[in-house]
């Protein structure tokens, strides 16, 4: 059977479609079976809907409060009954319930080589500091900012005249491949956590 997949997302979903693309093929081993979002209106929902998935939209400002949005947002994901979880540019971190029921099978992304640059300025910071390469981290999530155990790395050269925005406009196509790659892998094979050292079996 394969493996089920639940995405979460909040914004356009480029990293979505890229794991819809792949589900295509038999052999990739994963279907996403839902897609949830943090507001209304996402075009990741809007694909979602667009291929026939099952979607969910939970707005924070819904909710009395983050704690209750955390439950909510479990409760959602668990109806799909999913294998792996996974973060495809979702912008909220997930929060204790979230983490007790799926905690060990949720992955995200993030544009730099961690443990370097965590956060939501990764690029520039990159920039910032002057390093020759950077690239994106695939990792199991934890209670932390990009702090989980790391999957898979891709690395990106950093250009003389790059930007933020140009920078991390070529992080995102490596992530993706990265992604789809490494979601493969684990749907057909699983991981395993030893410490801080993930490994895709």
């Amino acid at each position: 059977m394969p493996a089920r997949l639940v995405v979460l997302v909040s914004g356009g979903g480029t990293n979505l479609q890229s794991l819809l693309d792949a589900c295509r093929d038999p052999a990739y081993g994963a279907d996403v079976v839902a897609v949830g979002a943090d507001r209304q209106g996402t075009g990741g929902v809007a694909r979602a809907a667009a291929a026939g998935i099952a979607t969910f939209e939970l707005s924070l400002s819904s909710y009395a409060d983050r704690a209750g949005w955390d439950v909510a947002l479990a409760d959602a994901a668990a109806a799909h009954e999913p294998d792996l979880v996974v973060l495809a540019g979702f912008m909220k971190l997930t929060g204790p319930e979230f983490l007790r029921r799926f905690g060990g099978r949720t992955v995200n992304t993030h544009p730099a080589l961690s443990p370097s640059f965590p956060g939501i300025r990764a690029p520039q910071e990159a920039l910032d500091h002057g390093v020759k390469i950077t690239g994106a981290t695939l990792f199991v999530v934890d209670a932390g900012v990009d702090t989980g155990p790391i999957l898979a790395q891709t690395a990106v050269p950093v250009e003389n005249d790059d930007t933020a925005e140009s920078l991390h406009e070529r992080i995102k196509v490596a992530e993706r491949a990265m992604l789809v790659d490494a979601v493969g892998r684990i749907a057909r094979r699983g991981f395993s956590i030893t410490g801080r050292k993930a490994t895709i079996l």
